[in-house]
């Protein structure tokens, strides 16, 4: 199911932004995401907005890759390259001259987004500190169904009632699960707690 609302044109004050498109490698059909942020956002604050729009839930390492720069949260026992911390490095200088990047989320399930500098948009769009989702496409997997594979297994089992795992799946899912849902509106009401740097 597709969801777009209208472009906001709500100002307090200049600034630049970054329309974004996100999208999840590795499924069919597609699932994606298209977000307004400010370009000073901190990377920290975009992988926020990532985990809302998508509806993950955040219980995952995760990291940002600009063309063989990572960035994330530092684990000296984890990390045999070191990663830069995302906390202060705003998405601008992440960023660079590049025009995409991409966003892991957790490293067993291996969630790869794809994210596309679509444009920049110069002047007052949106009310300071705010960002919002302009569009989307599809329901995001549950959390730890088994990557791209096991996200297929559970759709093929979930569409079948006499399949003999259907129950059981049903029951760990733990919700009713429309593969085609995406609600744009859930996902601005959480976004509005999300603050972020301008």
């Amino acid at each position: 199911m597709s969801n777009v609302i209208p472009f906001p044109r709500v100002a307090k004050k200049s600034t630049e932004w970054l329309q974004l498109h996100l999208e999840l490698l590795g499924i069919e059909p597609r699932i994606w995401r298209r977000v307004v942020v400010p370009e000073s956002i901190r990377v920290g604050q975009l992988h926020q907005v990532i985990q809302v729009v998508f509806g993950w839930m955040d219980s995952h390492l995760h990291e940002f890759d600009f063309d063989g720069e990572r960035f994330g949260v530092p684990d000296p026992d984890f990390d045999d390259i070191p990663i830069r911390s995302e906390r202060r490095v705003q998405l601008k200088s992440a960023l660079g001259p590049l025009r995409s990047f991409t966003y892991i989320y957790d490293f067993g399930d291996d969630w790869t987004h794809k994210i596309k500098v679509e444009r920049r948009i110069s002047g007052d769009v949106m009310e300071e500190g705010k960002v919002i989702c302009i569009g989307g496409e599809n329901a995001t997997p549950p959390e730890d169904v088994g990557g791209a594979p096991g996200y297929a297994e559970f759709l093929r089992v979930m569409a079948d009632a006499s399949d003999p795992e259907h129950e059981a799946m049903k029951s760990w899912v733990g919700f009713p699960f429309d593969p085609r849902l995406f609600d744009i509106e859930q996902a601005n009401k959480f976004l509005r707690k999300v603050r972020v740097s301008v």
